[in-house]
């Protein structure tokens, strides 16, 4: 048994959700089956064929672990093959040659739009003997119906006159992916082609030829697009200004914008968009939290069950339990799964995974203290490239960019400036003293005994002060990690703006 997972180069390189959960379900019941996965590119249209986005999208596979065990193959290198087949399907008189004129053929297309029919071609050019610039069209049957049992969709039927006459051939020599896929289909030995239903529509000119040329039928299984964010449209790549409407979107896109801004990557829409797969790994997601999630969408075991392990997802896989309509793509639920993995990642780990990361925003920073840096922020880094966003205030000795509203509420309220000052001369003074976090808040704790006063009467003016955001780890490992010099220095700035 194999199955195999398709896909044609663009010129941007990138993995569609849509087009990844697609692979993930051949994947999965290859796997499970026991079956080879074999990765094809169809590249038979020379325009899109575009050498440089190979390499991201065989990447991008890699990268979730969904490794194919044949492939990849390519299309343009089997034009032997493709022709023997066209040769065979005129001998047999399930295609042939037509040089009717471009313009001709428009003709005949407006007449059946205009009164409201099927395409029909008039055929009267047609020929079995090979004519110079002509292209090459099957010959459907002009009535009658084609019956296919579908894996998802379950009994699937076509009426042959719907069908065109389609080109299988251009006139420049080159074939349509349609020819292409049924002779790879029978020379790989694919027995099952799972699919989006977008490609249900081609069913019945592949069938056809491969009824005409007696390969072996493979059974498909057309699955449902992935859908909008709360819509039942298809989902786009190229509707990123529309998908920025819908909040949970925004919020995605939003905080990998930060991520990749700190490293100074691009965010352009064709490449750097939460519809594109690409996007995840950039910012610092897990791929098991991706995989996991495109799992369960438009695919579930129960109405309980979430996660699974990889092994999991093979042992349960399985085409009877695909949902036949669109689920919405959801990015807070992806985000949720984001979540979960990463809670299970160990520290170690964690470090190791948020280093890259660190090392692209240009930023030199000792393992010792990455490591404290990372505990401290906890589950506050829920993909790796939070580092730069949740932990900018800990690289480097320069004044942060202050948050105004809090900055406002907290170093500008009555009487905080004064209190913070007084810390500050506090903290300047011990100079000989310990500047751990643990020293540090006994000592502080002390010291504001003698004064009457309560953590809470400076605890908000000080982080505003140091980090520039009023929320974050404990204030104490965030002092101990700065240091008791950029503390200070970050504190007469704040004062000077305190007190112009």
């Amino acid at each position: 048994m194999s199955v195999r997972t398709r896909f044609a180069p663009s010129p941007t390189g990138f993995l569609h959700i849509g087009g990844v959960r697609t692979a993930l379900f051949n994947y999965l019941f290859a796997r499970k089956l026991g079956g080879k996965y074999v990765l094809r590119v169809d590249d038979t249209d020379q325009q899109r064929n575009v050498e440089a986005a190979l390499a991201p999208i065989l990447h991008g596979f890699q990268w979730l672990d969904l490794k194919w065990d044949e492939g990849p193959r390519f299309q343009s290198q089997r034009t032997a093959e493709y022709q023997r087949a066209v040769d065979e399907l005129v001998a047999r008189g399930a295609a042939y040659y037509d040089s009717t004129p471009a313009e001709e053929i428009e003709a005949e297309r407006k007449a059946c739009e205009k009164e409201k029919r099927p395409f029909v071609h008039a055929r009267k050019n047609m020929s079995s003997a090979k004519v110079p610039g002509a292209v090459v069209r099957l010959k459907v049957p002009r009535e009658g119906s084609l019956k296919l049992a579908d894996l998802v969709r379950g009994e699937v039927e076509f009426q042959w006159a719907q069908e065109a006459d389609h080109v299988i051939q251009r006139a420049d020599g080159s074939f349509i992916y349609h020819l292409a896929n049924i002779v790879d289909d029978k020379d790989y030995g694919i027995t099952h082609v799972i699919r989006a239903e977008e490609h249900l529509s081609n069913t019945p000119r592949q069938v056809f030829m491969i009824q005409a040329l007696e390969y072996p039928l493979p059974q498909y299984a057309h699955l449902p697009y992935v859908a909008e964010p709360g819509s039942k449209r298809k989902l786009s790549k190229r509707k990123l200004d529309q998908y920025l409407k819908n909040p949970d979107f925004k919020k995605v896109h939003d905080h990998g914008t930060q991520i990749a801004q700190a490293m100074k990557l691009p965010v352009a829409a064709e490449t750097f968009n939460p519809v594109i797969v690409d996007f995840y790994e950039q910012v610092g997601y897990l791929p098991d939290a991706i995989v996991n999630y495109l799992l369960l969408l438009g695919w579930s075991l129960d109405d309980k069950t979430e996660w699974f392990t990889r092994d999991e997802m093979v042992r349960d896989f399985s085409l009877e339990r695909v949902q036949k309509a669109p689920a919405s793509f959801d990015p807070a639920k992806l985000q949720a799964f984001q979540t979960h993995y990463m809670q299970q990642v160990p520290l170690d780990d964690k470090v190791r995974r948020v280093r890259p990361f660190v090392e692209r925003a240009g930023i030199a920073v000792d393992d010792g203290k990455l490591r404290r840096i990372v505990e401290a922020l906890g589950d506050r880094i829920k993909v790796f490239g939070d580092i730069l966003v949740q932990g900018a205030y800990f690289f480097g000795d320069d004044v942060p960019a202050w948050d105004e509203k809090a900055f406002a509420k907290r170093v500008l309220a009555d009487g905080a400036a004064d209190k913070l000052a007084a810390y500050r001369d506090w903290l300047g003074a011990r100079a000989a003293d310990a500047f751990d976090a643990k020293t540090l808040e006994q000592a502080t704790a002390a010291w504001l005994g003698e004064r009457g006063w309560a953590l809470g009467d400076i605890v908000h003016a000080v982080r505003v002060a140091v980090t520039g955001v009023g929320g974050g780890p404990g204030l104490f490992d965030c002092l101990a990690l700065l240091g008791r010099d950029v503390c200070v220095r970050r504190i007469d700035a704040a004062l000077a703006k305190a007190r112009p």
